[in-house]
């Protein structure tokens, strides 16, 4: 448990590191976006496929 409460609160640091240092997470190209009159969709697809692979490749990492 103690090592999955570390690992995360790294990637929160990593995360935040890099939207402070201007990474478009959330606005990649791909994402999914529709404005229609006073609304508007926002999906964000590549992002979604992003984080998984880095999470994928976090969680491979640890078990090896």
């Amino acid at each position: 448990m103690a090592r999955l409460l570390i690992v995360g609160g790294v990637v929160l640091i990593a995360a935040g590191l890099m939207i402070k240092l201007g990474v478009p997470l959330g606005r990649l190209p791909g994402d999914i976006s529709i404005r229609r009159g006073s609304g508007t969709f926002y999906f964000p697809i590549v992002t979604c496929i992003v984080v998984s692979i880095v999470l994928s490749l976090i969680s491979w990492l640890l078990r090896r």
